[in-house]
C-alpha cells in the first residue's frame, strides 16, 4: 500500500493553483480546485456552488487543501462554512505524514476527523486497513472493525496481526483487541491485546532456533517492548535441551535530565552444570542456579556534573562465557562502580567507589576514591603555568584463589587494606621559538601518605613516599602543501606534508621510599603499549621508580582532499625510548614502536603497529589490517596479529599468532553471503569458523549461520542456528553482525 505519489506534487504546486470557488475559499481558508488544474492531463472537471448552504460540489476529479493536509478523489462535496468533505472514489487523504486511502471518506479539514466504511492507512514502517473507521472528536483517536496491521508494503502482506476492533492514534500508536498473527493465511499466535508504536520503535517479537554441541537443539525467543518514548525493554524466554530454561526482563527507562537507566537479569536453571559441558573440564562444577544482573545509569543533571553507575554481578565466573560468549569475548572480567565527576573551567572533582560484588576475581576496592584534578592554569598573568592532581582514598585489595587454575567458589584471600593520600603538584615554563618549537621544562613533586596496613602478614607501620620529578618536553611542527598535484591511482586532490618531531626528557631520582615497601592497589598491569614516561600522565601511583630517559617521538602525515572534505593518505607515528641510567637487565633502548596508517583509496584502508628489540632483534609485537570496501557488493577484511612468547616489557607473554579473515559477498538483490575464519598459527588451529547466509523476504531477513569452535582440550563445538528479524524492526543494528558474529547464534 504505497503512499499516492501525486499527492506531493500537488502539495508543491499549491501556489500556482487557479481556483474556480474564490468567495468559498475566503470564508474557508482552504483550496478547492479542480484535478485537472494542478495535475494536467486528468479529465475537466464539473463544479457546481450553493451560495445558502456553502457547499462546493466537484466531479471528474477534485483537489482539496488547507496547507497541512490534502484531499484528492474522483468526487466530493465540500462545505466551506463547517469544514466537511464527502469524497468518493479513489479518495486519498494526506495529513502530516499519514496517508489514508478509501472509496468513501467523510473528512473535516477543521477537526481532521475522519468517518469512512472502508479504509487503508500508512505511516512507514506500518500500515492499516480496515472497516468502519470513525473519529473521537475530543482526542481524535479512531476506532475501527475487522482490521488488520503489518509493516508489509504491498496490497497483499505476507504477514498481518488481524483484530475484531482496533484504535488508531495518528502518528503514535495503534491498538488492538482479540488480535491474531497471521503468516499467508496461516494464524501462527493470538493476542488478547496488541500494541504496536507507528514508527520505527515498534513492539516485536523474534526467535531463534538453533543446535549448539553443548546446548543440544536450544529456541532463544525475545519480546520488544516500548512505552512513548519513556521506556523500552525486553522479556527473553529461551530453552536449551541440555541445560534448560533461561528467563530474564530487560528494562531501559529514559529519565530525560536524569539520565537512561537500564537494568537487566538472566536466570539459567542449568540442568547440566558439570565439568563435561563447560568449555574448561578441569575447573569444576558450576552451580545449578546461574544468574547475572546489570545495571548501568548514566546523567548529566546539571551543568557540567556527570553522573555514571554500573553494577554487574554473576553466579559464577563463566556465566557470561556459557551463555553470552559475545559479552565474554569483549569483557571476561565486567567491572562495578559508582562515579561522580563535577567540572569548573579549571579544575575537576571525581568521586569513585567500586565494590566488589563477584568474590571470584582479583580486585581492589575503593571505597572511596576521591581526586581534584587542577588543569593546567596561567600563574597571575605570569608566564610559568601549574596543574596538580591529589586524591584520598580508602582501598581493599583482594586476590582471587586460583588453585588448580580455577577459583569459582572461594572468596579468594584479603591481600592489602590501608588508607592513601596522595598529591602531585608541577609548575611549567612553555615558550615558542620561531613560531614552530615548543619548549616546556617543567618541575614537580608528589607525595604520598599511607596509612597503617593490613596485609596477609599482619600489619605494618604507616607509611610516605616523596618523589620529586623535573625535565623537559620539545616539539617541533612543519607542513608544506602541494595544491596542484594530483593522482587518479591514489585518488590524490592535492597533497599536504605534516612533520611534527618531538623529545621529551624525564628525570626522576629514587623515590624516598620503594615501591616494593609500600602497598600495590595502583600497580603497573603488563602493557604490550609503552607506559608514559611523564609523572602526570602515570597513572600507576605505587609503582612509581626512578628513571632518566628521554622519549623520541616523530609523526608525519599526509592529507589530501576527498569529496570535498580532508582525509588522511598517510599516518604515521614513531617512538623509541632512550634511557640514560638504566636499570639492572635493562638495556640503553627500548622497544621501537611504529603505528602506520595508508588509505590509497577511499574504499582501501591499510594498518600496522609493530613493537620492535633493537638490541636483540625480536619482533615482540606485531598487527596488520588490511580492509577492502570498494561497493555495497563485496567486502574483505583480513588480519594478522603476532605476540611473541616470554618476559619482555614489562610483563611475561605467552605466543599468540594468529590470522582472522572476514568476507562478505552480495550475490544479488536476494541473497548475501559472509564467512569469518580465525586461524591460530602458533599450534596449526583453526579456531573459530562462521558461515552465513542472508536471505531477503521481503518484510523479514533471514539469516542461516553454521559456528564451528576449535578449543584446547575439548571436543569441537558445532553450532548451527536461524534468525528471522523484521526490516521495520531488525534485530540488530546494520553492520552489527560484522564486528559480533555471536548476534548470529543468539549469544
Amino acid at each position: 500500500m504505497k503512499p499516492f505519489s501525486p499527492i506531493r506534487l500537488l502539495a508543491l504546486c499549491l501556489p500556482a493553483v487557479i481556483c474556480l470557488s474564490a468567495r468559498a475559499q475566503e470564508e474557508s481558508g482552504v483550496i478547492i480546485s479542480a484535478l485537472s488544474q494542478v495535475l494536467p492531463g486528468t479529465p475537466e472537471g464539473k463544479v457546481n456552488f450553493d451560495s445558502k448552504t456553502g457547499t462546493v460540489t466537484y466531479s471528474d476529479g477534485i483537489f482539496v487543501s488547507d496547507g497541512k493536509s490534502v484531499l484528492t478523489a474522483n468526487s466530493a462535496a465540500v462545505n466551506t462554512k463547517t469544514g466537511d468533505v464527502v469524497a468518493d472514489g479513489n479518495v486519498h487523504i494526506e495529513s502530516g505524514d499519514q496517508l489514508w486511502v478509501g472509496e468513501h471518506i467523510s473528512y473535516n479539514f477543521k477537526t481532521k476527523l475522519m468517518r469512512s466504511e472502508q479504509f487503508r492507512t500508512g505511516k512507514n514502517p506500518v500500515f492499516a486497513s480496515g472497516t468502519e473507521l470513525t473519529g473521537d472528536k475530543s482526542n481524535k483517536v479512531y476506532s475501527a472493525r475487522s482490521a488488520f496491521v503489518t509493516t508489509d508494503d504491498v496490497s497483499e502482506p505476507l504477514y498481518r496481526v488481524k483484530a475484531s476492533h482496533i484504535r488508531l492514534i495518528p502518528g503514535k500508536s495503534v491498538q488492538m483487541w482479540n488480535a491474531v498473527l497471521y503468516v499467508g493465511d496461516v494464524p501462527m499466535f493470538y493476542f488478547p491485546y496488541y500494541q504496536r508504536n507507528l514508527g520505527p520503535h515498534a513492539n516485536n517479537f523474534s526467535t531463534t532456533p538453533g543446535y549448539r554441541s553443548r546446548y543440544g537443539p536450544y529456541l532463544l525467543n525475545t519480546y520488544t517492548w516500548f512505552l512513548d518514548g519513556v521506556a523500552d525493554g525486553k522479556v527473553h524466554l529461551d530453552y536449551r535441551e541440555r541445560r534448560g530454561v533461561g528467563v530474564g526482563p530487560d528494562l531501559n527507562l529514559h529519565l530525560e535530565r536524569w539520565g537512561d537507566l537500564s537494568l537487566k537479569y538472566y536466570y539459567q536453571n542449568d540442568a547440566r552444570a558439570s565439568s563435561s559441558t563447560n568449555a574448561f573440564p578441569n575447573f569444576g562444577t558450576m552451580p545449578e542456579n546461574r544468574q547475572r544482573f546489570y545495571a548501568g545509569w548514566q546523567a548529566t543533571p546539571a551543568t557540567n556534573l556527570n553522573l555514571k553507575a554500573l553494577v554487574n554481578y554473576q553466579s559464577d565466573p563463566l556465566f557470561l562465557h556459557d551463555f553470552f560468549e559475545g559479552d565474554y569475548v569483549l569483557n571476561p572480567q565486567p567491572n562495578t562502580f559508582i562515579e561522580v565527576n563535577k567540572y569548573w573551567n579549571n579544575w575537576s572533582l571525581d568521586a569513585l567507589a567500586t565494590p566488589r560484588i563477584n568474590n571470584f576475581f582479583s580486585q581492589t576496592e575503593r571505597l572511596p576514591d576521591v581526586k581534584l584534578t587542577g588543569f593546567r592554569q596561567q600563574i597571575f598573568g605570569t608566564p610559568l603555568y601549574y596543574d596538580s592532581e591529589s586524591s584520598l582514598g580508602w582501598y581493599h585489595a583482594y586476590v582471587a584463589n586460583t588453585t588448580n587454575g580455577f577459583y569459582p567458589f572461594t572468596n579468594g584471600f584479603f591481600a592489602d587494606s590501608a588508607a592513601r593520600a596522595d598529591t602531585y603538584h608541577q609548575i611549567s615554563l612553555p615558550w615558542v621559538f620561531f613560531h614552530k618549537l615548543n619548549v616546556a621544562p617543567y618541575v614537580g613533586g608528589r607525595f604520598t601518605y599511607y596509612s597503617r596496613r593490613s596485609d596477609v602478614s599482619g600489619s605494618s607501620d604507616e607509611t610516605y613516599r616523596g618523589v620529586l620529578t623535573t625535565g623537559m618536553r620539545t616539539s617541533f611542527k612543519a607542513s608544506r602543501l602541494w595544491a596542484a598535484t594530483t593522482n587518479s591511482f591514489w585518488d590524490l586532490d592535492g597533497l599536504r606534508h605534516v612533520i611534527e618531531p618531538s623529545a621529551d626528557y624525564v628525570f626522576i631520582p629514587r623515590p624516598s621510599t620503594v615501591a616494593s615497601q609500600l602497598p600495590q592497589f595502583d600497580s603497573e598491569n603488563p602493557s604490550l603499549l609503552e607506559s608514559p614516561v611523564l609523572l602526570a600522565d602515570y597513572n600507576s601511583i605505587d609503582s612509581i621508580d626512578s628513571q632518566n630517559v628521554i622519549r623520541f617521538g616523530l609523526r608525519n602525515l599526509l592529507q589530501t582532499k576527498r569529496g570535498g572534505v580532508m582525509d588522511d593518505f598517510v599516518n604515521w607515528n614513531v617512538m623509541l625510548d632512550y634511557r640514560l641510567d638504566p636499570k639492572l637487565n635493562q638495556s640503553p633502548l627500548n622497544d621501537l614502536y611504529s603505528r602506520f596508517a595508508i588509505r590509497p583509496r577511499r574504499w582501501l584502508t591499510a594498518e600496522s603497529q609493530l613493537r620492535y628489540d633493537l638490541d636483540h632483534g625480536d619482533l615482540n609485537l606485531a598487527f596488520h589490517q588490511l580492509t577492502f570496501a570498494p561497493n555495497d557488493r563485496w567486502s574483505w577484511g583480513i588480519g594478522h596479529w603476532y605476540l611473541r612468547g616470554g618476559s619482555w616489557g614489562n610483563g611475561t607473554w605467552n605466543e599468540n599468532n594468529f590470522i582472522s579473515s572476514t568476507a562478505y559477498y552480495r550475490v544479488n538483490d536476494n541473497w548475501g553471503l559472509r564467512a569469518t575464519h580465525n586461524y591460530n598459527s602458533a599450534n596449526g588451529r583453526l579456531q573459530e569458523q562462521f558461515y552465513t547466509v542472508y536471505r531477503d523476504l521481503r518484510s523479514f531477513t533471514g539469516a542461516l549461520t553454521f559456528r564451528v569452535l576449535d578449543e584446547p582440550n575439548h571436543a569441537n563445538d558445532f553450532t548451527i542456528a536461524f534468525t528471522l528479524s523484521l526490516k521495520a524492526s531488525p534485530a540488530t543494528r546494520v553492520g552489527e553482525d560484522s564486528v559480533n558474529p555471536y548476534r548470529l547464534v543468539g549469544e
